[in-house]
């Protein structure tokens, strides 16, 4: 084999492997079989929007809207929830009691509850200060963002859109203990 031929198979070999590594990355192992795991997709605001993609998302739910967020006073965001709500969707959103001192936020849960969704705060010392929401059992969004106004305009923030089976079981698991737990979490209203 020439020397050139030698190069041409170490380099076919190297894109092999790292092939093989970039393949690997993006599979999780569950009880021996290969699960397959979608790359988020991230978002930055202001520029990318964010915000509107949850809208979207809210929009396209069919089954099951799961929110748990510090911050939640973003128009459109707002009348999405409300929508599905009356197109027959689980909507429930946990958020954090200190925020109710906020007239947007206040105004934002009054229409919500109005509505008929379900709104639960915390009753511990700490924050309720995660950005989670689990759609349709089917993805899952993390990040620094609040549903606000704010944040969709003007803010530096991020939203990660996961779409993987694990980590949105994971979300759903979460927020659902958040939800039965009547020592640390009640009702609004």
């Amino acid at each position: 084999m020439t020397s050139q031929g030698k190069w041409s198979a170490a380099i076919g070999a190297g894109v092999c492997a790292s092939l093989v590594m970039l393949w690997s990355s993006a599979v999780g192992l569950k009880d021996g079989e290969a699960v397959v795991t979608a790359a988020p997709e991230v978002l930055y605001a202001p520029e990318d929007k964010p915000a509107d993609r949850l809208v979207a998302l809210y929009e396209g739910a069919r089954h099951s809207i799961y929110i748990a967020t510090y911050g939640l006073t973003y128009p459109p965001v707002v009348k999405a929830l409300v929508a599905a709500k009356k197109r027959g969707v689980d909507v429930r959103v946990i958020t954090d009691r200190g925020k109710l001192d906020d007239h947007n936020q206040r105004a934002a849960l009054d229409t919500l509850r109005l509505a008929g969704v379900p709104i639960k705060i915390n009753r511990h010392d700490g924050l309720m200060h995660m950005k989670q929401v689990v759609v349709d059992d089917q993805v899952n969004t993390s990040g620094s963002m609040n549903q606000t106004s704010s944040a969709a305009l003007y803010n530096d923030e991020r939203l990660d859109i996961l779409r993987d089976a694990a980590s949105t079981q994971r979300a759903k698991e979460k927020f659902l203990k958040m939800w039965a737990d009547h020592t640390r979490y009640e009702d609004w209203r």
